[in-house]
């Protein structure tokens, strides 16, 4: 599908808005012992739009940003985790492979190496941090490979 440039920047900020919309809506449990992070779903979105994978990235950028309160490295962190994610799934998409295995990279990524600075910066051992986060990616992994299941096709 050939997208105009016009098309792919609102989508883009579409996106990026709905992701900044959802963490702030769930922060309450998106920043806990069990991260659940449903704005992480909406990475999945790459699959349908491989341009979304910067302003993905970015979105989360944002959000630690406006509400991580951990500074730099964990701003930076969340900017690469987000397109790593993103990355990944589209690589999922264009090699054909199972929709569910768009679910690993949102729950691996992120719960496997978000820990990696999280633990300096708050001092908790970075195996319970992975464990913790891998855990609480589940829900949002599943809601993402549903969210495209939805929408692919759908969408222009």
């Amino acid at each position: 599908m050939n997208v105009s440039a016009v098309r792919k920047i609102t989508i883009s900020g579409i996106v990026m808005a709905l992701y900044i919309t959802i963490m702030i809506l769930t922060q309450g449990f998106a920043f806990g012992q069990f991260q659940i992070r449903m704005a992480t779903s909406i990475y999945a979105l790459s699959a349908i739009y491989p341009f979304l994978i910067v302003p993905l990235g970015l979105s989360n950028l944002l959000s630690n940003t406006l509400m991580g309160g951990l500074g730099i490295f964990d701003m930076i962190g969340g900017l690469f985790v987000g397109i790593l994610t993103s990355l990944l799934v589209y690589i999922i998409k264009k090699y054909k492979l199972n929709d569910w295995l768009i679910a690993l990279p949102i729950i691996l990524i992120p719960g496997l190496i978000v820990p990696i600075w999280l633990s300096y910066l708050i001092h908790v051992p970075y195996m319970i941090l992975a464990v913790s986060l891998i855990i609480g990616q589940i829900i949002p992994g599943i809601v993402g490979v549903i969210l495209v299941k939805q929408l692919r096709g759908k969408v222009r």
